[in-house]
């Protein structure tokens, strides 16, 4: 027999509910791999990386730490504007965690999205926003990683392959 819905059990999330942390730590792992997959060899710290595709933006990336178990790295799109002034969206500080093979949103700046931290009175009720706002924002991750990785950037001197 195959189970298309399992049943819900009282107090159990499932893997991939968003906001849960079994879909967090996924995302974590799925955001590793795309991250890999985007740069296979980690640059030294302040390394600065521009991938350019045909049809695409340019990916900008900043190696802003590297030790050896993490690095953290900014990966965004830059536009100029009539007055001179350099925008970055979306704009976003990625931990690599090397050992466990995990990618993490450390830090959003996104103009038109609000990833914030929401305090409140009831200590669960303000973990669950703090952990479904985590999810949200390594979701984007991901989504961008992938759709990075579909217009053929990568940050090596060869190309990537696309799949």
């Amino acid at each position: 027999m195959i189970v298309l819905h399992p049943p819900h059990a009282a107090g159990l999330l499932a893997h991939n509910t968003p906001g849960s942390f079994s879909a967090l730590m996924d995302l974590y792992e799925r955001n590793y791999i795309n991250m890999r997959r985007l740069l296979p060899t980690m640059p030294p710290a302040s390394a600065v990386r521009v991938s350019q595709t045909p049809d695409g933006l340019d990916l900008h990336l900043r190696v802003i730490e590297r030790c050896r178990y993490t690095s953290e790295l900014l990966l965004t799109y830059q536009f100029g504007q009539k007055n001179g002034v350099l925008v970055t969206e979306p704009d976003l500080r990625v931990r690599v965690y090397h050992d466990a093979r995990l990618a993490e949103v450390v830090a959003a700046h996104l103009r038109h999205h609000a990833f914030l931290e929401t305090a409140h009175c009831n200590t669960t009720h303000t973990n669950h926003i703090q952990l479904y706002n985590r999810w949200r924002i390594n979701r984007f991750l991901y989504k961008w990683l992938t759709y990075c990785l579909r217009q053929g950037h990568c940050f090596i001197e060869h190309p990537c392959t696309a799949t």
